[in-house]
């Protein structure tokens, strides 16, 4: 069989709507998804205060910041295994090989990307508009609020950043979560487990699905990015 017969199996799988395809496409979503949201929740806000706010040990925060951006996914996979297993300190929930542990991985992955790029925005945007915040004599929250609003669009980039490295993560999430069918396997661990089967067919729809996925979220973030900026006038 050659490499255009399987593209046309993948396809036909992809089209008749499969459903372990569905299934585990389903699943990746909502991990990778709510782990954005996550992060997001605590990043933005944190890179932005960062970007305003003055107090000792500003700068090594920010170098343990950029440094953690490039974790290696499998100590970070290590690291959650350890909190959650049986012997760790929140064994107790019996969290382990759950989608929710797949979401605190990715969460712990993707939060300093998206800190660290809110942080470099935002400190763009405070040292063009340092001398309009000074006169209206905002406070730091406040300062933090008003820049992170102006920069909503550009910090979209932030958070695509975050969830295509959320999407595309394998070590992490196949260490806490197992990989396990019907239950924790998600787009990347299925494709690592079908290759390996054999199963190219299957493992090529969904890493057709995973790529056309990528190419939606970035024009979707295009599109607003270039919405905003007509309709709000922003550079």
């Amino acid at each position: 069989m050659n490499i255009a017969e399987f593209f046309q199996l993948a396809l036909a799988i992809i089209w008749h709507g499969d459903h372990d395809l569905i299934e585990v496409v389903g699943l990746s979503l909502f991990v990778s998804l709510s782990a954005v949201g996550l992060a997001a929740l605590i990043g933005v806000p944190l890179g932005g205060l960062l970007a305003t706010a003055r107090f000792p040990g500003r700068a090594v925060v920010i170098v343990l910041i950029n440094a953690l951006m490039g974790l290696p996914p499998v100590v970070v996979g290590l690291m959650i295994y350890l909190l959650l297993s049986r012997a760790g300190p929140l064994g107790v929930f019996g969290l382990l090989y759950t989608p929710t542990a797949m979401i605190i991985a990715q969460m712990v992955l993707i939060l300093p990307i998206i800190t660290a790029l809110t942080r470099q925005t935002v400190e763009h945007l405070s040292r063009a508009y340092d001398e309009q915040l000074h006169l209206f004599g905002l406070k730091p929250f406040e300062r933090t609020r008003t820049l992170i609003f102006d920069g909503r669009f550009e910090l979209l980039t932030a958070v695509l950043a975050g969830l295509g490295r959320a999407m595309a993560e394998v070590g992490a999430v196949i260490i806490v979560g197992g990989n396990i069918d019907h239950f924790t396997r998600v787009m990347t661990t299925a494709i690592t487990l079908e290759t390996s089967r054999g199963n190219l067919v299957l493992a090529l729809a969904l890493g057709v699905i995973l790529i056309t996925l990528t190419v939606i979220i970035n024009a979707v973030v295009v599109v607003l990015r270039w919405w905003g900026e007509r309709r709000y006038g922003l550079d």
